[in-house]
C-alpha cells in the first residue's frame, strides 16, 4: 500500500469513527455494534503506526495518548469566565427581570433557560476546525490547560466544520451511572469513595495521566460561546443551535421563554423532575436571549447583568445527632461538629455537620441525642437547621463547650469581638499538626510527598513537633514508618531539601500568620525583600504597603514580636532555608526591556529553559505570559514542534522568536 492509498483509507476510517462517536455520545443513538467500532479503530491505529507521518492530533485514535504531564500549564482566558449572581425565590427572579427591563427600557424580555449542570466549567478552543486547547475556569481570569484530559470525553469533537477561531464553553460532568461504577471500584480497592459526581468529575479532569481520566466516562454539555471574532448570530438561542449543528452536545432541556412568568413555570417544573435525570443539576440558569441586549446591560465586577442562576432549595432530611466532636484548627479555634446517623442528602451520604460555634448550639438548643433536620447549604456544606423538639425524651443531654483545649488542656479564651473559643497555647499538638499540614501544602512550601497522612504518621511517631523538625528528618527513621520504602523516602527527603530554595513569599504563607494569605505574602515579600526587614518593620511600615490593611498589619507585628517565632526563624535560617524574595521586582524591570508591557506566548518544546523558568524571567523583565495567541499577543516564542499557536501567530503577523533569540534577550539583561 502506498502513502496515497493509506491516506484515503485513514481519512475514510476517521470519518466513519467520528460519525459513530457523534451518534453514540452526542445523540445517544448508536448506529454500530461495539465490536465493529473496535475493529475500525484497530484498523486506523494499525495504518497510523505503519504511516506515522499521516497521524494527526485530531484523529479519533488520539483521544488517549502521550505520557503523563509533570504539571498543568496556566491558561489566560481572553474573555473572563465570570460567575453568576444567584436567585433563591420567585421574588428574586422577578426582581432580576425588573432590573433587566429597566436597564433596557422595554416592557418584556425573552429569556433562555438552561439546566445548571453540577460539574466543572471548561473552555474549548478550536482553530481552523481543530480542537487545540481545553482549560478549566480557574479563578475566571486564569485556568489550567487540561486539553489531554478533555480529549478523552467522547462527546467533545476533535474537529468541527468551522474555519474561524472559536472558543466555546460548557460543563463537564460525571453521569450518575459512571459515578456509581467508579465508587464501587474504589470501595473494592479499599479506597475512599468520592463524595459526589461533581468532585469525581473535577478530580478526573485534574489527573496528570489522561489514561486515568479516560476510564472515568465523563460527558459534557456546551452552553456558551466565548471568543468568536467572526460570529454574526444575533441571539443566544441561535448560538446554541449553531453549536449543535457543529456537532457539540447541548442540553436538550434548554427552553426559550417569553417573559419571566414563563421562566418561573420552567423553574418550578424542574424542582419536581430533577431526580429523574442521569446527571446532577443544582439550579437553572436564566439568560437574556438577544446578544445586543446582553451587550447593552453589560457586567458588574463579578458577573453579567443579563444572566442569573436560580438555586434549588436545599434538600432537608431528618436524622439523629448522637454526639458532638471538637477539633482544634491551625489558628487554635475550637470547632464543634455534629456526628450523625448516616443519611442521604442531595445524593450523598452525610455523617457529619458543622455546628460552627457555641453560640449557635445554644441559640438552636441542640442537644446530644436530638432528632434534627439537616440540609446542605448551597448543596455543599451540611448543617443542622433545627431540632425536632416534639420528639425529645428525657435521654437528650445539653452540650456545653469545654473550658480547656481538647488537645493540650490549656485554658480556652474568647478574644475580643470573636464568637469562637480559641486555644492560644503555641505548643498545642493539634495546632502544630494542622500548622505543619499548612506549611507543606501546595501554595506554601509545596513539599511533594508530605501530605496529611504522612504528617499524621510523623506526629504519631514523635518525629516532628515544629516546622524545623521537618528539616531534621533522617532516612533511617523514615524507613521505619508504614508504607515508606527506600525510593519514596529518598524522594521525600529530596523534596524537603529542594524546598529550602523557595522564595520568601512561600515561607511567609507557610508560617500561617493570621490574615496573611498567599497573595498578601507575595506582596510583603516583594516589598520588604528580606525576612529581617519584615521582622523589624513597624505597624506604619506595613500599612504603607498597598493592599495591607490595619488588621493584617497588627497581626504581622504581633506575630514577629513573639520570642518563639524569632527562635523558629533563626532555626530555619540555620538549617539552610532561604529568607529572601527571589521573584521579579518592579524596581528591577528596565524600561528598555524588550518584554516590558508586552504580552508573550510560549509554545513548543523549550530545550534551554524550562517553561516555568522562561516565564519567570520574562515576567521579571516586565512581560506578561499568557497561554493563547490572539490579536493582543505581541510576541510568540516557539520551541521545537510548535503547532497551531505558531500557525496562528503567522496568520496574525505576530513577531516570532526561536529559543536562541529568547536566550540572547534574557542574557543581555542578565
Amino acid at each position: 500500500m502506498d502513502q496515497t492509498e493509506a491516506k484515503n483509507q485513514i481519512d475514510a476510517l476517521r470519518t466513519q469513527l467520528n460519525h459513530y462517536n457523534y451518534h453514540y455520545y452526542v445523540l445517544d443513538n448508536p448506529t454500530v455494534s461495539d465490536f465493529e467500532y473496535d475493529q475500525k479503530m484497530q484498523e486506523l491505529i494499525r495504518l497510523e503506526e505503519q504511516f506515522p507521518e499521516l497521524r494527526t492530533e485530531d484523529s479519533p485514535s488520539m483521544r488517549v495518548g502521550g505520557e503523563p504531564l509533570d504539571a498543568f500549564e496556566k491558561v489566560q482566558h481572553e474573555i473572563p469566565m465570570l460567575s453568576l449572581g444567584n436567585a433563591f425565590s420567585e421574588d428574586d427572579l422577578r426582581d432580576f427581570d425588573r432590573r433587566v427591563r429597566e436597564g433596557l427600557e422595554i416592557e418584556n424580555v425573552n429569556y433562555v433557560c438552561e439546566l445548571k449542570i453540577d460539574g466543572l466549567a471548561v473552555s474549548l478552543r478550536y482553530e481552523n476546525g481543530r480542537f487545540t486547547q481545553g482549560a478549566t475556569r480557574g479563578d475566571g481570569q486564569t485556568g489550567e490547560d487540561i486539553t489531554h484530559n478533555l480529549k478523552t470525553i467522547r462527546s467533545i469533537p476533535l474537529r468541527i466544520d468551522e474555519t474561524d477561531t472559536i472558543e466555546v464553553r460548557g460543563e463537564a460532568f460525571m453521569p450518575q451511572k459512571s459515578f456509581i461504577h467508579l465508587n464501587e471500584k474504589k470501595e473494592e480497592n479499599g479506597e475512599e469513595p468520592f463524595a459526589n459526581p461533581r468532585n469525581a468529575a473535577a478530580g478526573s479532569l485534574r489527573q496528570l495521566d489522561p489514561k486515568i481520566a479516560a476510564k472515568r466516562n465523563l460527558d459534557i454539555f456546551l452552553y456558551a460561546v466565548g471568543q468568536w471574532e467572526a460570529g454574526t448570530l444575533s441571539s443566544h438561542s441561535e448560538r446554541l443551535k449553531y453549536l449543535k449543528e457543529l456537532g457539540f452536545k447541548t442540553n436538550p432541556e434548554t427552553k426559550r421563554c417569553d417573559g419571566i412568568e414563563e421562566v418561573i413555570d420552567y423553574v418550578n417544573s424542574w424542582v419536581e423532575k430533577r431526580p429523574n435525570l442521569n446527571y446532577d443539576i443544582d439550579g437553572i440558569v436564566i439568560k437574556v436571549d438577544r446578544l445586543d441586549y446582553q451587550e447593552q446591560l453589560g457586567y458588574t465586577a463579578k458577573s453579567p447583568r443579563w444572566a442569573i442562576a436560580y438555586k434549588f432549595p436545599a434538600e432537608e432530611v431528618v436524622t439523629k445527632l448522637f454526639d458532638i466532636e471538637l477539633s482544634v484548627g491551625r489558628t487554635g479555634v475550637v470547632t464543634p461538629t455534629a456526628l450523625l446517623e448516616p443519611v442521604k442528602v442531595a445524593g450523598t451520604t452525610v455523617q457529619r455537620a458543622s455546628l460552627h460555634n457555641e453560640d449557635l448550639i445554644q441559640e438552636k438548643d441542640i442537644r446530644i441525642g436530638d432528632t434534627v433536620v439537616i440540609k446542605k447549604a448551597g448543596d455543599i456544606i451540611p448543617e443542622v437547621v433545627r431540632v425536632l423538639v416534639d420528639q425529645r425524651t428525657e435521654e437528650q443531654q445539653p452540650f456545653r463547650m469545654p473550658t480547656e483545649c481538647p488537645s493540650c488542656g490549656s485554658e480556652l479564651v474568647r478574644l475580643e469581638e470573636e464568637v469562637a473559643l480559641r486555644c492560644i497555647n503555641p505548643s498545642c499538638p493539634a495546632q502544630l499538626k494542622e500548622g505543619l499540614i499548612h506549611f507543606v501544602s501546595r501554595n506554601a512550601m509545596n513539599i511533594d510527598g508530605l501530605g496529611e497522612k504522612v504528617i499524621q504518621q510523623l506526629f504519631e511517631a514523635d518525629y516532628v513537633h515544629t516546622i524545623s523538625d521537618l528539616y531534621r528528618l533522617e532516612k533511617d527513621k523514615l524507613l521505619e514508618l508504614e508504607r515508606m520504602g527506600e525510593k519514596s523516602v529518598d524522594n521525600l527527603l529530596r523534596a524537603i531539601e529542594n524546598s529550602k530554595e523557595n522564595s520568601l513569599e512561600r515561607l511567609l504563607f507557610g508560617l500561617g500568620i493570621r490574615y496573611v494569605g498567599s497573595k498578601a505574602a507575595r506582596t510583603l515579600a516583594e516589598h520588604f525583600e528580606e525576612i529581617d526587614q519584615l521582622i523589624n518593620a513597624s505597624f506604619d511600615d506595613f500599612v504603607a504597603v498597598d493592599e495591607i490593611g490595619e488588621k493584617m498589619a497588627d497581626s504581622i507585628v504581633r506575630y514577629f514580636s513573639e520570642q518563639q517565632v524569632l527562635e523558629l526563624i533563626d532555626e530555619l535560617q540555620g538549617l539552610g532555608l532561604n529568607m529572601s524574595y527571589k521573584g521579579p521586582k518592579k524596581s528591577d524591570q528596565p524600561e528598555d526591556s524588550p518584554f516590558m508591557n508586552k504580552t508573550i506566548v510560549l509554545t513548543g518544546k523549550l530545550e534551554i529553559y524550562s517553561r516555568q523558568d522562561a516565564k519567570q524571567q520574562i515576567e521579571a523583565l516586565g512581560g506578561k505570559v499568557t497561554g493563547s495567541v490572539s490579536k493582543k499577543t505581541d510576541l510568540l516564542i516557539a520551541g521545537a514542534d510548535a503547532g497551531s499557536k505558531y500557525d496562528k501567530a503567522k496568520q496574525l503577523d505576530i513577531t516570532i522568536w526561536d529559543e536562541q533569540q529568547l536566550k540572547e534577550a534574557l542574557e543581555s539583561r542578565g
